[in-house]
């Protein structure tokens, strides 16, 4: 849509409040915590996908990135007890779950030599035997492995475990772990940031401020990372826009933040399983808003398989540019939750033709959003399944 196209879409609003957020959109003003707000509560989904598929195309065009990826879970046993969580289980109860050991994780990532994959992607669960030492080790091996692999690891609740069991400072951590082989941060264990919800769903993890802590000074140290938000339980609309608000202020001051990624609350055999799950509506409007609200973040990605492929690819029209990567293994943080996709996996040419048949062009990335290749130009029989 063009801006003209969008500019009668606006002016056709006969409510005064969505018709001035609109036009601070079209005029690439920031809206406010007010407007994000009333965008939930009052907006329709053809009227925030429009505006968000407009600014998608102002950014990228019709650029849809991916990468060739590849997932590393350490444990699944955690001393946390989040409610919402289906994957971890508790530490008493340790003998249920599983515990990699480096040669472990080492034959995983051994198992990908010769082949094209750029990042390995390593969270788990928080084991009190599993400290800062042992996954320093684990990078550099992986480092005198394959120096190129981009190492994506841990999430703030992991880091702040970390730290605090081998008593260094936030920064002393995270300099450790970046000297290591810590390239950047995944956005997990942000879930959301205000204490009225936090305190109920996650009390006993790291709070927002230290969640908030750990991605700072991780951009600080010249690295990138990326935030999510767990959306569609117990929250309120403006307690979404709280998180989103505390995001864009810190990407105001780093602007360190590559990627938002909504992620949807699953309600399958955890201890939330009688909060309905949202619709598919809800979580087209989730992703558009989010493309307008994080004004100052370069991209928006849809986790195809938490919401499955056919709902991934819808949001390419509500302000989506990227589909995150391969995977290519057997996930289980979402499929032991109930998600779309119960072996979550796609070939790169599987990838390519969901791109394709959304009007999109195939774009490979790396993890920094390094152009690797334009799928559009390759003809699928080349494409290595």
């Amino acid at each position: 849509m063009k801006q003209a196209q969008i500019q009668v879409l606006v002016d056709a609003q006969d409510d005064l409040t969505l018709k001035a957020i609109g036009q601070k959109i079209i005029q690439n003003e920031r809206i406010s915590f007010e407007d994000g707000v009333a965008l939930f509560e009052k907006a329709s989904l053809p009227y925030v996908g429009a505006l968000a598929n407009w600014k998608r195309h102002e950014l990228h065009g019709d650029h849809t990135y991916f990468n060739r990826n590849f997932h590393i879970e350490p444990t699944n046993v955690c001393v946390f007890s989040c409610k919402f969580c289906s994957y971890s289980k508790l530490y008493a109860h340790k003998e249920e779950g599983w515990e990699l050991t480096i040669d472990q994780m080492m034959d995983i990532v051994r198992s990908y030599d010769g082949k094209p994959v750029t990042e390995v992607h390593i969270v788990g669960g928080v084991h009190p035997k599993l400290t800062l030492a042992f996954f320093l080790d684990l990078m550099r091996a992986i480092k005198a492995h394959r120096p190129e692999l981009h190492i994506k690891a841990f999430t703030p609740v992991e880091l702040d475990y970390m730290f605090r069991k081998a008593k260094v400072s936030v920064k002393e951590g995270m300099r450790l772990a970046h000297e290591a082989g810590l390239d950047s941060l995944p956005g997990g264990g942000a879930e959301i940031f205000h204490p009225a919800i936090r305190t109920i769903i996650c009390d006993d993890k790291v709070d927002a401020n230290g969640w908030l802590e750990i991605h700072q000074t991780a951009h600080e140290l010249g690295m990138h990372s990326n935030a999510t938000l767990l959306y569609g339980h117990i929250e309120k609309y403006e307690h979404r826009v709280d998180h989103m608000e505390r995001l864009r202020q810190l990407q105001d001051q780093t602007k360190g933040f590559n990627t938002f990624i909504p992620l949807k609350f699953r309600n399958k055999d955890n201890e939330m399983n009688a909060v309905p799950e949202s619709t598919m509506l809800e979580d087209l409007k989730m992703y558009a808003i989010s493309r307008l609200y994080l004004d100052n973040f370069p991209h928006v990605k849809a986790y195809w398989p938490m919401l499955g492929r056919q709902v991934a690819q819808l949001t390419l029209s509500y302000g989506v540019n990227d589909i995150d990567g391969t995977i290519d293994d057997t996930t289980k943080i979402y499929s032991m939750a109930g998600s779309e996709e119960q072996n979550p996996a796609m070939s790169t040419l599987e990838l390519v033709r969901l791109i394709k048949q959304a009007k999109r062009t195939p774009i490979e990335r790396g993890t920094l959003y390094n152009v690797i290749q334009d799928f559009s130009l390759i003809d699928e029989a080349a494409i290595e399944a």
